[in-house]
């Protein structure tokens, strides 16, 4: 199941980017030396490493029991709590590959996943989102998917047994440890699939293996000076980068506690970081605005913060020297994606300048360049724009089985392209100017317009649907619709977004703004202009 030839493994170990060793021999590593330390905190548990570890053969010995093939894909649906990390370290010790499915993915982005990636088995709670696991289940199985076993997981405060097949198989027997130990994934192999934003239609999905994130967390320890002594929080969704680095690596790989929240608010957020005493936090831009707007920020003690690392979208530079300001933390970030891993990074030898004007400085082993986004030339003059490519020890190893996104996603000699237009300086630092995608970046989370436009379009009133990023102080970005309707039809925002809803579609995706109009404004090559519906909505906002 290994992704990565054997030369370039051979480079990487011997370079010191990678390792030989599994997540899973750190955490034996821990049970070992610090048993009773914990691993994971969320608001209603403390899972130690001895529990982690417990957790997880035991749910990895009942998935090899109902899913025996080698390599299998298990779906995994679960919110950011100490489960989540326990399912992935599971289907680790099964030598199965994880789907992580984002825990607020609607019915048809889930359906698409499990068929995408051939997932026949689905590990969740009893109840997600107020929703019974029958009913999910239900719904999965009327879309045509497979769903041949549900394994659910226990849900604090609740107590009983865990894992549990539902519903139960007579006279089925778990793996046991030593049948584990001789299946268990390698540090190259295919371990988890994760879901990306495509600029047309749904969700790709990206081969995740756990030596690029072994050398992206090398990058961090450096930037920031990380610890075994450090307590991290990460509030990001776990399987997406981001948050696998944050909570599911970082953390593991150092020894050090994680504090997760199942569910996000900025209250939350501050009374777990005083609670915890936790020194190195990591979310979303949108998140710490929510934090620092929040009326509690300053009824709590955060002194324990020394470093916060944020991104996924721009970073304002003014809020973010505020929070340096109020909090005394330093604000770093990566600049890449959950395809490319990381290609700058801002470190705490930087500037207040260089750390909130920039992305960083480039990454040396990345090897990062700038091309022409028609021709994929180097641009060769300095300061000048251009898009970044890549090729180096952080990046993934592609879509899985779809060769027409990887020809978007690759060079034709191989080299992995951002969808962003960069400048370099003379110093090596990174700024990002522009755009080559036709993204919506709302709280980090990057919607593709054009998916949402073609959603809208089912909606037996529209016509035409054009989704165009509006301006937001917090979230940076939200998704407004211009649509215009069939004669004699009228639409409301509510009566999409009901639409929407009973479609299954994705709360992410779900426009914010409606406006109508008689005819949408057409370039010369009639396609619909934008650029001009863009100008609009910011007019309409900065009027209001």
């Amino acid at each position: 199941m290994a992704l990565i030839d054997e030369e370039t493994i051979a480079a990487n170990l011997g370079s010191g980017a990678w390792s030989r060793e599994p997540l899973r021999a750190e955490v034996a590593e821990h049970v070992r030396s610090q048993p009773d330390r914990p691993a994971f905190i969320s608001e209603l548990e403390r899972c130690s490493w001895r529990d982690y570890e417990a957790r997880a053969l035991e749910l990895a010995g009942l998935l090899v029991a109902v899913c025996p093939e080698p390599g299998a894909r298990v779906a995994v649906l679960l919110p950011d709590g100490p489960a989540v990390h326990i399912a992935y370290l599971a289907t680790e010790m099964a030598g199965l590959v994880a789907v992580g499915i984002g825990p607020r993915a609607g019915d048809h982005e889930i359906a698409h996943l499990m068929r995408k990636t051939g997932a026949t088995v689905l590990v969740t709670h009893e109840v997600l989102r107020e929703r019974s696991v029958d009913a999910l289940v239900a719904e999965l199985r009327r879309r045509e998917v497979v769903v041949d076993h549900v394994v659910t997981v226990r849900q604090p405060p609740a107590g009983g047994s865990e894992p549990r097949l539902r519903p139960p198989v007579e006279g089925l027997t778990p793996a046991p440890r030593d049948e584990l130990e001789a299946r268990g994934l390698g540090p190259n192999d295919l371990w988890l699939l994760n879901s990306t934003s495509g600029t047309t239609g749904l969700p790709k999905c990206v081969t995740q293996f756990q030596n690029r994130w072994r050398y992206f967390h090398q990058l961090a320890v450096q930037a920031a000076e990380l610890s075994p002594d450090d307590v991290f929080m990460s509030v990001l969704p776990a399987p997406f980068g981001f948050g696998l680095w944050t909570a599911h690596f970082t953390p593991t790989y150092l020894g050090a506690p994680v504090v997760v929240l199942d569910h996000f608010t900025p209250e939350r957020m501050i009374e777990m970081i005083e609670r915890e005493r936790v020194s190195v936090l990591a979310c979303v831009s949108t998140q710490f605005l929510m934090m620092l707007n929040s009326e509690t920020v300053d009824q709590h003690d955060l002194s324990s913060l020394r470093v916060m690392f944020t991104g996924g979208e721009a970073v304002p530079a003014s809020r973010a020297a505020e929070f340096e300001d109020r909090v005394g933390a330093a604000v770093l970030q990566f600049y890449g994606s959950n395809e490319t891993g990381a290609l700058s990074r801002t470190t705490l030898k930087d500037t207040r300048e260089q750390r909130f004007e920039t992305a960083g400085r480039i990454i040396d082993g990345m090897n990062v360049r700038l091309l022409d986004p028609d021709d994929h030339s180097d641009v060769t003059t300095p300061g000048a724009p251009g898009q970044p490519a890549c090729r180096g020890p952080a990046t993934c190893a592609g879509y899985y089985e779809d060769d027409d996104a990887n020809r978007e996603l690759y060079t034709a000699d191989g080299w992995m392209l951002m969808g962003d237009i960069c400048t370099i300086d003379a110093n090596g630092y990174l700024k990002v100017v522009g755009r080559t995608s036709d993204f919506i970046i709302r709280g980090g989370k990057n919607i593709s317009a054009v998916a949402v436009e073609q959603e809208v379009a089912t909606h037996p009133a529209v016509r035409m649907a054009a989704a165009v990023a509006m301006p937001d102080p917090v979230f940076g970005e939200r998704v407004c619709v211009f649509v215009e309707l069939h004669d004699g039809h009228t639409l409301t925002l509510d009566d999409l977004l009901a639409h929407l809803e009973a479609r299954g579609v994705s709360r992410e995706w779900w426009p914010e703004r409606l406006e109508v109009r008689d005819e949408l404004p057409r370039s010369s090559g009639q396609k619909i202009a934008k650029g001009e519906l863009r100008k609009e909505i910011e007019s309409l906002i900065e009027s209001a």
